[in-house]
């Protein structure tokens, strides 16, 4: 059975949103319930009223050990709630046609990231500075994975950027969507 946990910030989940959110996103990974584990719904709502998406629905699902996330933000909380189970159906189609399209070709992205030359650094100078409060801490496992499988989780994540150890060196690594297209990789370089 499929574990949904659904909270709400700014809001009292009532049981009609409850059982709305559960069926949308039980429906939307119907397909996938082999693979997925656990589904977290957070709903929100933003008191400031200058903005007018308001109403924020974000789903956070683990499948074999990818991470999968969406958020949708609209006027209504019931639409945010359609919109993001449309959005993590399409990435959970996505995912499972990567994968068996991995089995059968090579990567092709790695390949043109890794074959990138590394260029001097733009502030050799100057020393990154840290803000004067940590505002949050998370931690996550970090197994080894190659360059193409971090970019896959980069995609499946949907945030700008991505941390993981790589499988070649052992080393942190970052993984990145470029401003004018392509992808990126953040190495560490010795002394």
């Amino acid at each position: 059975m499929l574990n949904v946990v659904i909270q709400g910030k700014n809001i009292d989940v009532t049981t009609a949103l409850r059982n709305y959110a559960q069926e949308k996103i039980e429906r939307a990974v119907g397909h996938y319930t082999q693979i997925t584990s656990e589904v977290d719904v957070n709903l929100s709502v933003e008191r400031n009223p200058r903005i007018s998406a308001s109403q924020s629905a974000e789903v956070t699902l683990y499948a074999n050990g990818t991470v999968i996330r969406a958020e949708e933000r609209t006027e209504n909380l019931y639409a945010s709630i359609d919109r993001v189970a449309d959005k993590l159906a399409r990435q959970l189609r996505k995912h499972k046609e990567r994968i068996q399209l991995d089995r059968k070709h090579s990567p092709k992205t790695s390949v043109a990231v890794i074959q990138q030359q590394p260029t001097a650094p733009v502030n050799g100078d100057k020393t990154p500075e840290l803000p004067p409060a940590v505002v949050r801490t998370k931690y996550f496992a970090m197994p080894p994975m190659t360059v193409e499988e971090a970019l896959h989780q980069l995609e499946l994540v949907d945030h700008d950027f991505f941390v993981f150890r790589n499988a070649a060196t052992g080393e942190i690594n970052v993984v990145y969507e470029r401003n004018h297209g392509g992808y990126g990789v953040i190495c560490p370089r010795g002394s």
